[in-house]
C-alpha cells in the first residue's frame, strides 16, 4: 500500500481543478496583457478568478494580487510594507515559516528594522500579554504571525491579534497558507492588512498564490518589469494556474464543513490508535480541535536506536510523511519549530498531514507499520 500523509507540504490536485486547468491551457493561450481577442479572453479568465477569490474572502477584487506562491506573497507583504511605510520595528515568533523568518532576519541584518520575538509556550501559543507589551514599547510595528503552524498545527487567535494591532496602529500580516480553504476568512471582520494563499495547499496547481492587501495600505511592487496586476507585480500572469486556484478555493469553501469533519475524524482516530499501539507516544503542539489545525498531527515518538532512520523506514513501507527533531547542538539542522517550543531533541518527531483523499485503512496501515518499526528500534 502507498500512503500519502504529507498534505501540509503539498496536496494532490482535485480532478475538477485539473479539468479547469486543462481547458484553459487548451483554449485560452493569449497573453492577458495583449489587447487583441486572444489576450482579452485570457484577461477575462484572470479577472473572473480574482473576483471569485475576492468574493470568498469578502474582499474587493482590487485587493487581490496574484503571485508565484505563498513565499513570494509573504516577501511582498513584508519587504514592501516595511520599506514603503517606513516601519522600523517588526514582531514575529520563533516558529514562523521560513518565508517570514528569513525575510525579517535579512531586514534586521541590513539594519532596516529592529526585530522582536513574542514569547510562546511549549505548545506554540502566543503570549498576548507580551505581544501587547512589545506593541506598547514601539511607535509603530509590523506584526507577522501565522494563523496555524505548519509543523505543530497550533492555531493563533488572529482576530485578537488584529484587534490589538488596530489599537496600537500596527500593520498586521498573517501567513494563512495552511488555513486558506480549510477555514473561512472574512476580511471585513478580521483586522488584517495582508493575507496569503497558495493553491497547491488546497488541491490546486503548484506555482500560483495570492496576496490580499487591505485597500488602506499603499505599497509599491516587489517585482518590477511590467504593468501586470495593476502595476503591482511585473510578469505575465500564470493564467491557467490562476484559474485552477479560483476553482480549488471555490470547491474548498463549498465542501468545507464536510471535509473538516471527515479529516478531523481521521486525525482523532490516528491519535487514539497511536496511543494504544506505541508506549510513551506524545503529540507536539495543540491537539484540542478548537486550538489545532485539523489537517496536521505532529507525533513525538519515544527515544530509540537509529531514530534518524524512522522516516526512511516509513518511506520504504510506502508511507510519505515529513519530520525531524529539535536541534540538539549548534551543528545539527533540525526543526526550528520544535526547537522553538523546547521539544526534546532525543525524541524523533514526524508530521502527518491529512486530506479529503485519505482513508481509515491508510491510517490503520500507517499505525501498524509505525508499531513494527518503533518496537524493533526500541528493542535494538
Amino acid at each position: 500500500m502507498r500512503v500519502y500523509l504529507d498534505n501540509a507540504a503539498t496536496t494532490p490536485i482535485d480532478q475538477e481543478v485539473l479539468r479547469e486547468v486543462m481547458q484553459v491551457m487548451e483554449t485560452c493561450y493569449g497573453n492577458p496583457s495583449s489587447i487583441h481577442a486572444f489576450g482579452r479572453e485570457a484577461r477575462t479568465v484572470v479577472e473572473k478568478a480574482r473576483k471569485t477569490i475576492a468574493g470568498l474572502l469578502h474582499a474587493s477584487p482590487a485587493e487581490i494580487f496574484f503571485t508565484s506562491g505563498g513565499t513570494e506573497a509573504d516577501n511582498m507583504a513584508i519587504r514592501c510594507a516595511i520599506t514603503d511605510l517606513k516601519i522600523k520595528h517588526a514582531i514575529t515568533s520563533e516558529i514562523e515559516h521560513h518565508a517570514v523568518l528569513h525575510t525579517l532576519k535579512a531586514l534586521e541584518k541590513a539594519g532596516t528594522i529592529k526585530l522582536s520575538f513574542v514569547n510562546i509556550d511549549d505548545k506554540g501559543n502566543i503570549d498576548f500579554v507580551h505581544l501587547e507589551q512589545l506593541l506598547q514599547e514601539n511607535e509603530r510595528s509590523f506584526v507577522s504571525l501565522m494563523h496555524a503552524n505548519n509543523e505543530i498545527a497550533t492555531l493563533t487567535d488572529i482576530e485578537n491579534v488584529g484587534l490589538m494591532c488596530e489599537q496600537y496602529n500596527a500593520v498586521f500580516h498573517c501567513d494563512t497558507v495552511q488555513t486558506m480553504g480549510h477555514y473561512p476568512h472574512d476580511v471585513n471582520k478580521l483586522k488584517v492588512d495582508f493575507l496569503v494563499g497558495a493553491a497547491h495547499k488546497l488541491h490546486g496547481p503548484k506555482g500560483v498564490g495570492f496576496l490580499y492587501v487591505n485597500h488602506r495600505i499603499k505599497i509599491k511592487p516587489l517585482i518590477y518589469g511590467g504593468s501586470q496586476e495593476r502595476n503591482m507585480r511585473g510578469g505575465t500572469e500564470n493564467v491557467y494556474g490562476i484559474a485552477g486556484f479560483a476553482k480549488a478555493l471555490q470547491l474548498a469553501y463549498q465542501e468545507m464543513d464536510e471535509h473538516k469533519n471527515y479529516i478531523l475524524g481521521l486525525k482523532t482516530y490516528m491519535m487514539a490508535q497511536l496511543l494504544e499501539a506505541i508506549p510513551d507516544v506524545q503529540f507536539n503542539g495543540e491537539t484540542d480541535p478548537g486550538k489545532s489545525l485539523y489537517t496536521v498531527l505532529n507525533v513525538s515518538f519515544p527515544e530509540m536506536e537509529m531514530a534518524d532512520m524512522l522516516l526512511f523506514s516509513l518511506d520504504i513501507a510506502g508511507i510519505s510523511a515529513s519530520g525531524g527533531s529539535a536541534c540538539s547542538s549548534g551543528t545539527d539542522i533540525g526543526s526550528h519549530v520544535l526547537t522553538g517550543i523546547g521539544a526534546k531533541p532525543e525524541r524523533p518527531a514526524i508530521r502527518f498531514s491529512f486530506s479529503k483523499y485519505n482513508t481509515k485503512a491508510e491510517i490503520d496501515y500507517t499505525v501498524s507499520k509505525l508499531k513494527e518499526i518503533c518496537v524493533s528500534k526500541m528493542q535494538a
